[in-house]
């Protein structure tokens, strides 16, 4: 009897530690970690972050780029730090899809090792092709594909990137193949889309946006739950048949597993507050990207979700990180 008091009053002792932590918390600087390089959307959703929140929170927040790795470098230190509350990920749903593609080879684990702060936005994904390319819609790339399997090519950036696992799994729900043509970024595909020597790609819409309003590319459809404002009449993959294969990059932001419910809360409120305001809506949009807001238990049942989903298509189709 005497050992399960002293065990309840220390597990009573902590809990009253971690709640005075957490109602002073901030006493200092707050670190948002981008796994990415400078200029990329997460970044600038970082940065956004960090222009607006102190002001709320009373004390800078920092942000800190550490890329490599596809992303995971970044990563892995946030899943390692002190779950004190000044320490965060900002990140893009390739932090669910890398747990696929590095199976067994990660030091982390996107779901055991973080606790989820909430969405930030949505970035929408466009199926293109050439002008030139007589397909109009779903149907027609899928009837042009299995009239020539593996002849029709598609480029991405890479292998594992979302633009690949995109087309993945677009050709795992409609049963057709082509071939993968992948480049060391965007800027190539890109610019072998625009002269006609690939003949699919899924793009960033606001990659993809300037290209198609100057006529250099065609829109088949958005890769978005729902049709785009820039696009409206453009159908999504959904309406052309093909459930389950919403391909739009969700962004969020995580913390240490540990980190105090209290300053997860805290945070999500004022992460909130800032996703609301014009200033943010201009910012995202600048990049294609639209402001989402979310509970930190909702955030967490999308990676779930998400990460059974990317999991399964990794499986079906062999896909490795290179």
């Amino acid at each position: 009897m005497c050992k399960f008091i002293r065990i309840l009053a220390t597990a009573i002792l902590a809990l009253g530690v971690a709640a005075s932590h957490a109602a002073s918390w901030p006493e200092r600087p707050v670190t948002l970690v981008v796994p990415f390089t400078p200029g990329t959307g997460i970044d600038l959703i970082a940065r956004q972050l960090a222009a607006s929140l102190p002001q709320t929170l009373g004390q800078p927040v920092v942000v800190e780029n550490l890329a490599g790795a596809s992303g995971n470098i970044g990563t892995e230190k946030v899943a390692r730090a002190a779950p004190d509350g000044y320490t965060f990920l900002v990140t893009v749903n390739t932090f669910v899809m890398n747990s696929s593609l590095y199976k067994g080879k990660l030091r982390f684990d996107p779901q055991q090792d973080f606790a989820p702060v909430g969405l930030t936005s949505w970035g929408s994904l466009l199926l293109v092709t050439h002008p030139s390319n007589p397909a109009n819609t779903v149907a027609d790339v899928v009837k042009a594909a299995k009239a020539a399997p593996g002849k029709l090519s598609y480029g991405t950036p890479g292998v594992g990137t979302p633009h690949h696992l995109s087309m993945a799994l677009f050709l795992d729900r409609t049963g057709a193949s082509m071939l993968h043509v992948p480049y060391k970024g965007t800027a190539g595909a890109v610019t072998d889309m625009l002269g006609g020597r690939l003949d699919y790609m899924f793009l960033p819409v606001h990659v993809a946006l300037p290209q198609v309003h100057a006529g250099k590319l065609k829109v088949i459809a958005t890769g978005s739950p729902k049709r785009l404002p820039q696009l409206p009449d453009t159908p999504t993959l959904t309406e052309a048949g093909l459930q389950g294969a919403d391909v739009d990059m969700w962004y969020g932001v995580l913390a240490p597993k540990g980190t105090p419910p209290a300053i997860i809360d805290r945070m999500n409120q004022e992460i909130n507050a800032v996703l609301k305001t014009p200033a943010t809506a201009a910012a995202f949009d600048a990049q294609g990207m639209v402001p989402a807001t979310s509970s930190p238990a909702e955030f967490g049942s999308l990676i779930a979700r998400d990460a059974k989903r990317w999991d399964d298509i990794v499986a079906r189709t062999g896909i490795t990180a290179e």
